[in-house]
């Protein structure tokens, strides 16, 4: 019979898989690094944000970003350097940056699994907790 060590087992550190606060699609990865070209700024970041507003509560927001901020995440997948600031980390946690071209319209877009419910002009969202203020479509 073997005697089994409990302390080693409580001591032993468990092993966590980094989970990712936002991935990039490969397409939308291509068009991020060529718009970086395209402004002169490869080594630049893609910065997603959420603000307030929009017709479902939040709002997702883009920008090209030269500098990291002190509360910044930084992602790096598929070449592309991604920012997320600290108030924002929980409403993209788990998202996905898409680039779409279809005949209604072409560019980034955030698929969410912490959306709720969105809007259809697809660049507001709501969450479970419900926050945010909702205002009319652009």
């Amino acid at each position: 019979m073997t005697t089994l060590d409990l302390n080693a087992l409580v001591a032993a550190p468990v092993q966590v898989a980094p989970v990712s606060i936002i991935s990039i699609t490969p397409r939308a990865a291509v068009k991020a690094r060529a718009l970086l070209e395209a402004r002169g700024i490869a080594e630049g970041a893609l910065r997603v944000f959420v603000v307030g507003g929009g017709c479902s509560g939040y709002q997702y927001g883009m920008a090209i970003a030269s500098e990291t901020e002190a509360d910044d995440a930084v992602i790096e997948e598929e070449g592309v350097r991604i920012l997320v600031d600290a108030e924002s980390q929980q409403y993209v946690a788990g998202a996905e940056i898409d680039y779409v071209e279809d005949l209604m319209k072409s560019g980034f877009t955030i698929h969410n699994p912490n959306a709720t419910s969105s809007c259809a002009c697809g660049s507001s969202f709501q969450t479970a907790d419900g926050g945010g203020q909702a205002r009319a479509c652009h």
